[in-house]
């Protein structure tokens, strides 16, 4: 049997291994882009010195200028979590996640010492009804959620704010909602801190590239610890290239195409029998019986989906596969692999 930390130490890669079809991971390409590619290695040269306050600079500007927001509210990460890795430099009191989400915020927090309540969300996952404690000072959700995909309401979110409380949202896979309907990004309150990844949309989970939106203040706070260069040279660069006007446009025709992509792979596993969480992420939510038997016979024929049972809410029924053109042939491996009463209802 796992342990609890074992179990939120868990993530999608590894789930795959070389060669394997993988619903996996979420990144959204097999690699970066060319012209990514080549304005990143243009800069290889320069790796001889440290990153400089010019790059930094820069990388602020251009998600400045794409959000609507001043140089001052934008924190280069090196990667969306390393903003949850610095959570504890808030030095909150008591902290509450909304599950089922991503395990990273609770594992840097009960690292810290910060006692971690988790407010399950129940089926079908939506903050109409939770009960967050009162004397929570900060409080984590993402929207929309991983791994249950659910695109929650702005109002829904604001409705969590408290006096004395830091509201912290995970906006990882925003840019993957055509329009980003209900971000917080451009002109989220004071007492709100928007985390975002650029590494799905852009294949850089292996140079890890995300920034932190807030006001200044918390800024502080949240790096009042954090090393003398954290993010190098080429996450800056990328975090600039990416938040540029023709980057953003390509990346909101991209989540055009993915949300179509998204709705037949909905269709395609509701007509075997599975029953799909209702979202709007580039990956799917799903239950099935014997889920756990199915993702080990996919694994035998090459196909990698994710577990659900390694997040806080969910159970071994629930697996989460990443929108991708080859669904049909996940669809069809799972109704060629699933057992006799395999269906869920």
């Amino acid at each position: 049997m796992a342990s609890p930390e074992s179990m939120a130490r868990y993530h999608g890669d590894q789930a795959a291994a070389p060669g394997m079809l993988d619903f996996a991971v979420n990144v959204r390409h097999a690699r970066p882009p060319q012209w990514l590619i080549e304005r990143l290695a243009a800069r290889l040269p320069d790796l001889a010195r440290y990153p400089g306050v010019e790059d930094l600079h820069r990388a602020q500007d251009a998600v400045a200028r794409r959000h609507g927001r001043a140089r001052e509210e934008v924190l280069p990460l090196a990667g969306g979590a390393e903003g949850f890795a610095l959570l504890p430099c808030l030095r909150p009191a008591r902290a509450a996640l909304l599950a089922p989400s991503f395990t990273e915020p609770a594992i840097a927090l009960a690292a810290a010492g910060v006692p971690v309540h988790h407010v399950v969300v129940d089926p079908p996952f939506a903050l109409d009804r939770v009960d967050v404690p009162e004397d929570a000072d900060l409080v984590v959700v993402g929207n929309p959620t991983n791994p249950t995909s659910v695109l929650h309401r702005r109002e829904q979110l604001l409705a969590l704010r408290r006096p004395g409380r830091i509201l912290v949202v995970d906006e990882a896979f925003a840019d993957s909602v055509p329009g980003e309907p209900e971000s917080l990004a451009a002109d989220s309150p004071a007492d709100v801190l928007v985390l975002r990844s650029l590494t799905k949309t852009w294949a850089l989970a292996g140079l890890r590239v995300g920034y932190a939106l807030g006001a200044p203040e918390v800024l502080a706070r949240l790096t009042a610890h954090r090393a003398h260069w954290p993010v190098g040279t080429l996450q800056l660069e990328a975090i600039a290239a990416c938040s540029g006007a023709a980057a953003v446009a390509d990346a909101q025709a991209g989540a055009v195409r993915l949300a179509q992509v998204r709705a037949e792979m909905v269709a395609g596993l509701t007509s075997i029998g599975a029953e799909v969480v209702d979202g709007a992420a580039p990956f799917v939510l799903f239950r099935l019986r014997h889920a756990d038997e199915i993702r080990n016979r996919l694994h035998d024929k090459g196909i990698a989906v994710r577990r659900g049972d390694t997040f806080v809410g969910l159970d071994g029924s629930y697996l989460r596969a990443a929108v991708r053109p080859e669904w049909p042939l996940l669809a069809q491996a799972i109704s060629e692999t699933m057992p006799v009463g395999g269906r869920q209802g």
